[in-house]
């Protein structure tokens, strides 16, 4: 008998732990733009699917101004990339309670340009460093105590960001190098480029040009860079300038490149919704039509040899986000569709959720979509096959952020607040 009962003691320690290993392989930091993976899909099960101002908000603090910007976590630390009177700082939360740990001046310059700020560009982390741009050149690395490792201007080395609407891309960060993309016409004559810079110094190890036939204001991309792995292989993913290339991370040569992304030359199709790279696919977003899937592996003018599929009702400046199945895709005025990643077949679709303004990227968690408009109401969709809505939530202020996912809460950020929603689970 006393044999059977320690079994089945062991039993539970077992299952205890079990759970309790489940739960920590399934709790992730979100040391980026697009979450963990780049893609903005996030593993945590169990998150909140309602929400108010009041309810079911672990703590929220309040911003200075709007912010395209994603919130980045990592541990107990949440980074902001903040405008505020004029200013560009550094924020650095305590996510336990909001408390501020630590602000660091970035640059002075911030302005408005339509919607945007000079804070867009969300930071970078790989847990012991945190990186962060502004839209006036400002590139700046830290460790978690807020002490500065280094310092550059982006505009002053390499000459001033011509975007109509200012420069919005985050960086990329990869391995011991910070990707930066600079591509841009509207309101320069000097070419696009990117530029690869050591973390932990800051010294630039390449930067190449990125040449398009692009005219007016088509050359501006607002993305960010993806990164594709396959294979054993690694390579930058870049879209804008009507074009998409891939390039070598040692070198920042050109493997290949699609062209295709305005058919009719117009000159105005600047790019916002960036590269979505899943499953050996790449989905490139452009303004609306067409938004294309790339197989991998090309070399060269791959523009009638790697492309999958098109679809003329992609986004504009929400980035689409998948499953690896499905690809779900929500435009400006709020109408989403799903689509079988493999062929664009359209699984369901047009369907039209919240009216609004959508510029923020829906992310993708718990077998939920999470879709956020610039009135700072949620939609909660089912993923999968159908179409279901589960729950619409509503915050104060005006949204331009992407939400933010960790250890089972999310984090959204409006002009008013950054809210945390849910409970922290350890």
């Amino acid at each position: 008998m006393l044999r059977k009962h320690s079994q089945l003691a062991s039993l539970w320690v077992f299952t205890l732990l079990l759970i309790l290993f489940v739960s920590l392989a399934y709790s992730e930091e979100w040391p980026q733009w697009r979450g963990p993976s780049g893609d903005g899909v996030s593993k945590e099960t169990g998150l909140p699917s309602r929400w108010n101002t009041t309810d079911n908000v672990a703590w929220k603090l309040a911003m200075p101004d709007l912010s395209g910007s994603t919130p980045i976590i990592w541990g107990n630390h949440v980074f902001l990339n903040v405008a505020d009177s004029g200013e560009l700082h550094l924020w650095v939360l305590d996510r336990r309670d909001g408390s501020v740990r630590w602000k660091q001046f970035l640059s002075g310059g911030d302005k408005r340009q339509r919607k945007q700020n000079m804070s867009s560009p969300s930071p970078v982390t790989d847990g012991k460093h945190v990186w962060v741009l502004t839209g006036t050149g400002a590139l700046k690395g830290f460790d978690f105590n807020g002490v500065e490792i280094w310092s550059r201007d982006i505009q002053r080395d390499y000459g001033t960001f011509g975007l109509n609407w200012g420069y919005a891309s985050s960086p990329l960060l990869h391995g011991d190098s910070i990707y930066i993309q600079v591509l841009h016409g509207m309101k320069t004559d000097d070419p696009s480029y990117i530029v690869r810079i050591e973390k932990m110094t800051g010294e630039t190890l390449w930067k190449v040009e990125r040449i398009s036939d692009a005219i007016r204001e088509s050359p501006d991309s607002y993305t960010t860079p993806a990164l594709l792995e396959y294979d054993g292989k690694r390579e930058l993913i870049i879209t804008g300038g009507d074009v998409v290339t891939s390039h070598d991370l040692g070198t920042g040569e050109e493997i290949w490149r699609l062209k295709g992304l305005n058919p009719q030359n117009n000159p105005n199709y600047r790019i916002v919704a960036s590269p979505v790279v899943l499953d050996r696919i790449i989905i490139a977003p452009t303004r609306v039509r067409p938004m294309v899937a790339i197989k991998v592996g090309g070399k060269g003018n791959i523009s009638d040899t790697h492309r999958l599929w098109s679809f003329d009702n992609g986004p504009d400046v929400p980035t689409p986000v998948s499953d690896g199945k499905y690809l779900y895709i929500v435009n400006d005025r709020g109408i989403m569709f799903c689509l079988n990643q493999q062929t664009g077949a359209i699984i369901w679709g047009p369907e039209r959720i919240a009216s609004g303004t959508y510029s923020s990227s829906p992310v993708l968690a718990d077998g939920k979509l999470y879709v956020t408009n610039e009135d700072s109401l949620t939609t909660v969709i089912k993923a999968g096959a159908i179409f279901q809505t589960l729950s619409e939530n509503q915050l104060d202020g005006y949204t331009l952020s992407s939400l933010a996912i960790s250890r089972g809460q999310l984090f959204m950020r409006t002009d008013e607040f950054l809210y945390v929603i849910g409970e922290e689970s350890e």
